[in-house]
């Protein structure tokens, strides 16, 4: 079944468009894993400073295995420092996983 996860990650205020940029920057760099499904990154359109990572995944062992996979390390290191560099400052100041499974929903058009 497939398994959701979504990263809050809270940004502060003037700090989203370096966020969406370091995303841009790493596109693609899950697409080849076993069990991925998709990801989006959400950008709030209100006064919240969250930012949503959502990934699909087809069970949670496929998660699992990209977390401790050696390139989910270096998908989460900066051009920077994979160019030998140091590392740029954080953009967020918290972020948490929240771990949810489909129990419902529509297909438009089916």
């Amino acid at each position: 079944m497939t398994t959701i996860k979504i990263n809050a990650i809270t940004v502060p205020a003037g700090s989203g468009d370096e966020l969406a940029h370091r995303f841009a920057a790493r596109a693609g760099a899950v697409d080849g894993a076993d069990g991925f499904e998709g990801f989006e990154l959400l950008k709030p359109t209100d006064d919240r400073e969250q930012w949503l990572v959502i990934t699909r995944w087809r069970d949670e062992a496929s998660f699992q295995a990209w977390v401790s996979s050696p390139g989910f390390a270096e998908g989460h290191r900066s051009a920077a420092e994979r160019a030998g560099g140091d590392a740029p400052r954080p953009v967020s100041t918290h972020s948490e996983v929240w771990n949810y499974e489909i129990a419902g929903g529509s297909t438009p058009g089916a």
